[in-house]
């Protein structure tokens, strides 16, 4: 049999990758013997780029870019040697020569992804994401809607993907990028198990695997989710990606100096991407790294002036820390051209900055018009409040619970903090997580998971039809998933989810011996309060004068049914009263949750724990009064708000 000589030429291309020395050494004789072949030529500037030599390789790729013009991998080559020897604008304009050749040319448009990330160019970045999608998703059909997903237009990505997964059935990439778009509907059990499906099909994809620890993120299931990260972190430490969700998922889990931690490295190792900054502000500002955080977030204003999300970071700081020269600023940009997303949050910011400064009706004009692009962003339209407490009185009558009483968890290690945001609970919270039986934790998702899974097995019908065995297993799951944020090891713990007074009669039947506490505020104070702030999410009620006021009378009718039908069930705390008369307030509450006073309950200002709500500076200073009335300043612009509320303007504390 006649032995196979690899030709000089593969073997030089070969070599490139692991020894680009030997792939010189073979290139430079292929040359010597063949001048005017342009292909060796290339793989020799390649192997002196590969080696740390691009001014070597410049002349090369000159020459063969001036012969070759339309030749997509030699502008490759050249954009990446101009780059490496600092002329990136250059750089850049041939690795985009590159793709507009060659716009399958994958090599070109992950150059530009990763040199749009570490610029922080987010919309470069993004292009150049949604191409790389198109090629790597391995089948005609399947590109456009990979495009689509990575651009943010999932609805119209997931007919298409429907219509792929059910023709190729064994094609993991359809399933991923359908879970894609479950996970942005919040659908993240759906998307979990379809990733679990992609991953039977395609075992060793990273990819796959990073998506389902991100959908576990997303479905508040960090512990899984980290579970997940860790063979990627195994193989690829300094993933960005990967150590961008660890540090997540820790902050989900309460290690908020491990996320902390994480974001400071990231932010040292990307100084030019204010994306990066960015969340090492947020991740600061939980952990009670107040100038870190201001740092942080100047860094990024400096880097990316007209993202909108920084300049909310310090004004949701709420310590006075923008200047007039910011406001210049702020209002410079909103007279320009941006977009919906960045406009919203420095509207936000500039409302908060004139409202510190006492312009109060111009305050209110940007509040207005932030919260309209809020409205528009998040949704929260169609809602009929009124109708939801009325299904949820009928529901749970006093027979109903009565006849399901003794069932459920007994334990009475959890404590339910409840009402409207911005309405005190994170300062109640922080009271008793200053006692030492007591151990604050964060706002759980876990009530409001278990009762939209019950919801979409037949909602009041299968409560109805539980069995005691089930509403005990609903209990059980409850505690066990709150279990990983009970770090202290204390006897019992807060989840502070303030929406949760619409679960309290699921509550009463799960986890009859929970103690609730119901921290109401003036409608007026509260409502405002609400709509002045820019939610991370779940809270869309707030961006609408109309909706807050339907929302606040939900709030009291069910409240108010429970102490009706249940009486001691929950423990109301007026705000106001626990300024003006905080001891007996704060003895009242203890008493109502089951432990003895304790004097570091009102030292709670001195409590380092981390603060992840919009509350946090605000809890680390001692109850001051002078905020009670604030809202009666843009009283003049509230009318619609006050209609609304109709009788329980005057009669909220009933």
């Amino acid at each position: 049999m006649p032995i196979v000589t690899q030709d000089p030429l593969e073997q030089a291309a070969a070599a490139l990758a692991k020894d680009p020395a030997s792939a010189e050494r073979i290139a430079r004789g292929i040359v010597a013997r063949a001048p005017s072949d342009p292909r060796p030529r290339l793989i020799l500037a390649s192997a002196l780029r590969r080696l740390g030599r691009p001014s070597d390789a410049l002349p090369i790729l000159n020459d063969l870019a001036r012969a070759y013009p339309n030749a997509a991998r030699t502008r490759f080559e050249l954009g990446l040697c101009l780059c490496a020897i600092g002329r990136g604008g250059e750089g850049d304009r041939q690795l985009d020569e590159a793709v507009r050749l060659d716009p399958n040319h994958a090599e070109s448009w992950r150059a530009i992804e990763d040199r749009a990330f570490v610029a922080g160019d987010a919309p470069r970045e993004l292009r150049a994401q949604a191409a790389l999608a198109r090629i790597d998703a391995g089948h005609p059909d399947l590109g456009r809607a990979a495009e689509l997903v990575v651009l943010g237009r999932h609805t119209e990505a997931e007919p298409m993907l429907q219509r792929f997964c059910t023709a190729n059935p064994r094609h993991a990439e359809g399933f991923r990028l359908m879970a894609a778009c479950h996970v942005a509907r919040r659908s993240t059990a759906s998307a979990e198990t379809l990733l679990r499906h992609a991953l039977t099909l395609a075992p060793d994809s990273t990819r796959i695997r990073f998506d389902l620890a991100h959908a576990l993120y997303a479905g508040r299931q960090a512990g899984k989710a980290i579970a997940e990260l860790q063979p990627l972190l195994a193989a690829d430490p300094a993933n960005f990606a990967w150590r961008n969700l660890q540090a997540a998922c820790l902050g989900l889990l309460g290690d908020d100096a491990g996320a902390e931690a994480i974001h400071a490295e990231l932010a040292e190792a990307f100084p030019a991407n204010a994306r990066v900054a960015v969340n090492h502000g947020h991740a600061a500002r939980t952990a009670g790294k107040r100038d870190i955080a201001i740092a942080a977030y100047r860094r990024a204003t400096a880097l990316s002036p007209q993202a909108g999300e920084p300049w909310w970071g310090l004004a949701n700081l709420k310590i006075g820390v923008l200047t007039d020269a910011d406001e210049a600023e702020m209002r410079r940009l909103l007279d320009g051209r941006l977009p919906d997303d960045d406009r919203m949050r420095l509207s936000y910011a500039l409302a908060r900055r004139l409202e510190d400064a006492g312009n109060v009706q111009e305050a209110f004009t940007h509040y207005a018009t932030g919260a309209a692009l809020a409205r528009r962003h998040f949704g929260g339209e169609g809602r009929d409040f009124a109708a939801e407490a009325t299904r949820t009185l009928d529901l749970y009558t006093p027979e109903f619970l009565a006849a399901r009483q003794g069932s459920g968890v007994d334990s009475d290690a959890p404590i339910f903090v409840v009402g409207l945001p911005r309405s005190g609970s994170t300062l109640v919270e922080q009271i008793l997580a200053s006692h030492p039986q007591i151990e604050g934790t964060m706002e759980l998702p876990y009530i409001a998971s278990i009762a939209s899974r019950i919801e979409l097995e037949g909602g009041a019908e299968r409560l109805a039809a539980a069995t005691p065995a089930e509403l005990r297993g609903w209990g059980e799951e409850y505690l066990a998933l709150a279990q990983v944020h009970r770090r202290l090891g204390r006897a019992k713990f807060i989840d502070k989810m303030p929406n949760n007074f619409r679960y309290i009669g699921l509550i009463r039947m799960i986890l009859p011996n929970a103690r609730i506490v119901d921290v109401r505020r003036h409608p007026m104070a509260a409502c405002f309060s609400g709509f002045k702030q820019l939610f991370a999410e779940g809270q869309e009620f707030s961006y609408s004068l109309d909706d807050l006021a339907a929302y606040y009378r939900h709030y009291l009718a069910i409240v108010r049914h429970f102490h009706a039908t249940q009486p001691g069930a929950v423990h109301t705390l007026v705000y106001e009263d626990l300024v003006e008369s905080t001891e007996a307030q704060v003895r009242a509450l203890l008493d109502a949750v089951g432990v003895p006073f304790d004097p570091a309950t009102l030292r709670f200002f001195e409590n380092d724990r981390a603060v992840r709500t919009v509350s946090s500076e605000q809890v680390r200073q001692p109850i001051y009064r002078s905020g009670l009335d604030h809202w009666r300043q843009f009283e003049p612009f509230l009318q619609p708000l006050a209609q609304g509320l109709g009788p329980d303007l005057s009669g909220w504390r009933d």
